[in-house]
């Protein structure tokens, strides 16, 4: 399929989708530190700074991917829905659909992605907006919360994945594959366990065996990276050439954003990336769709927050009972994943952390707290 990117970021869906088969023809992205990285690996591809004065999408568009803002679809963003400046940018998605089936054209296939948080956000009305917007274009549609976690990545990253088509069953695409798997349990001394230490009064992102989700920035806007306790007691920040890793790129694929701006940016283009091998599962169901099984619908709500994958068209809805593991690959421990050794937690980060969750009413896990206090007097003597 010909593919047309807006929102491109760093490339993360058309990495996945071109090692399918797919040609990237079209990409867009707006930031100067993700655009240094799309020229620097996708130089032959034409690059667009602003969806808003893209005209028309190229007549031989035959796929239109949109991991669209999320800032206000977020739990620790602005939770303004659709009718957010960034989050609304969806829009002009539709009115490029709008102008390519008034030209003539046929409909293009639709690839979203977005955080699971905007299934609930305000009852789930911007997922309902979206689904009410499909349907009117005539487009059978299918979506799916997936876990990152489950392509042999340790990390623990939930997206929803919206698949919008006319002529292939989206449901044959994200619906068809199911090999869940059970995620690991806290065992401190004994794994590596990745949390957030710009949290600790409220949230934690505690992860076992796996970090949590990459992000593009804290909730005090710092863009930083997880912390991660060690097997051995040390408390670690990872090393960004491991976070590209994690997400499924190689080793320094955002080093050109150092030509724009500081190293610390390059955080944030990672947290916001599309997990390369979850593009790549789709990409390949998209090339050769399989077959759902319909004992999996359940009813679709019409109120209130909406199921975590679901299908439907212009005449149904149904929910779908499925997990958030398409592919069940069991990824390798965390401190065998990780290639490069990280820097310790620095006193001033580790010493504001430990404040916090003394004021905190948060239940830790067993040991937590002890290892934070420890990491915290190995610091003070250094």
């Amino acid at each position: 399929m010909n593919v047309v990117s807006l929102f491109s970021g760093i490339g993360g869906i058309e990495l996945g989708l071109e090692s399918s088969e797919h040609r990237t023809i079209l990409q867009c992205e707006i930031l100067p530190t993700a655009q240094a990285v799309l020229r620097h690996h996708f130089s032959d591809v034409p690059l667009e700074s602003d969806v808003t004065r893209i005209q028309a999408l190229p007549a031989e568009t035959d796929l239109i991917c949109a991991g669209f803002p999320c800032q206000d679809l977020s739990q620790a963003g602005k939770t303004q829905g659709l009718e957010g400046v960034s989050s609304g940018l969806i829009s002009e998605v539709f009115r490029l659909v709008k102008a390519f089936k008034v030209s003539g054209h046929r409909q293009p296939t639709l690839l979203l992605e977005n955080v699971p948080f905007m299934l609930q956000l305000n009852g789930g009305m911007a997922m309902r907006t979206i689904l009410d917007t499909l349907e009117a274009f005539g487009y059978h549609w299918a979506y799916r919360v997936v876990d990152t976690y489950s392509f042999g990545l340790p990390q623990r990253r939930e997206r929803v994945y919206l698949v919008a088509s006319v002529e292939t069953e989206p449901a044959g695409v994200l619906l068809s594959d199911d090999a869940p798997i059970t995620r690991p349990s806290t065992n401190i001394g004994e794994d590596a366990h990745g949390f957030y230490w710009t949290e600790g009064r409220t949230g934690l992102g505690w992860a076992p065996n796996a970090i949590p989700t990459l992000k593009n920035g804290s909730t005090i806007g710092i863009p930083s990276p997880p912390a991660i306790l060690m097997p051995s007691g040390e408390v670690i920040k990872p090393d960004l050439l491991d976070a590209e890793r994690l997400q499924g790129f190689t080793e320094n694929w955002t080093l050109p954003a150092e030509d724009v701006d500081r190293t610390s940016k390059r955080w944030s283009l990672v947290g916001n990336a599309v997990s390369v091998p979850v593009a790549q599962w789709v990409g390949n169901r998209l090339q050769a769709p399989g077959t759902y099984e319909t004992s999996r619908d359940m009813p679709f709500p019409t109120k209130g927050k909406l199921p975590r994958a679901a299908r439907g068209s212009t005449t149904e809805r149904h929910a779908v009972t499925i997990s958030t593991d398409p592919v069940g690959i069991h990824p390798p421990s965390l401190s065998e994943f990780l290639n490069h050794k990280g820097t310790p937690l620095s006193l001033r980060a580790i010493s504001g952390f430990y404040s916090r969750t003394q004021k905190a009413k948060l239940r830790f896990p067993e040991g937590f707290i002890d290892a934070v206090r420890a990491h915290l007097a190995v610091m003070e003597t250094a």
